[in-house]
């Protein structure tokens, strides 16, 4: 799917990139790379089409997506994460 087709169905679910991007837990830095690249992920594609689809049915999606509780990634190991990962993986195991 194209970035252009992407935004439009995001206008069709009325919702805005960084809304859907802060309900789907993606990084609207990553979600908008997709720009450059002129395609979206078939997953993204396939989320997006599902909104819209549930928006012109009358169905509030976000009452279904918010209750998952869904978690952001976290990228450990590269810059300054990197001098924080064995702090993060301390943490961790004391949680255990």
């Amino acid at each position: 799917m194209t970035f252009i087709d992407f935004k439009k169905l995001l206008l069709d679910a009325d919702i805005s990139l960084p809304k859907f991007s802060k309900l789907i837990k993606v990084s609207e830095k990553n979600i908008q790379a997709y720009k450059k690249k002129g395609e979206v992920p078939n997953t993204i594609a396939v989320i997006a089409t599902c909104f819209a689809k549930f928006q012109s049915m009358d169905v509030d999606y976000r009452q279904i997506i918010e209750p998952l509780e869904l978690k952001a990634k976290v990228k450990l190991g590269s810059g300054f994460a990197k001098n924080n990962k064995n702090k993060q993986e301390k943490q961790i195991e004391d949680k255990k």
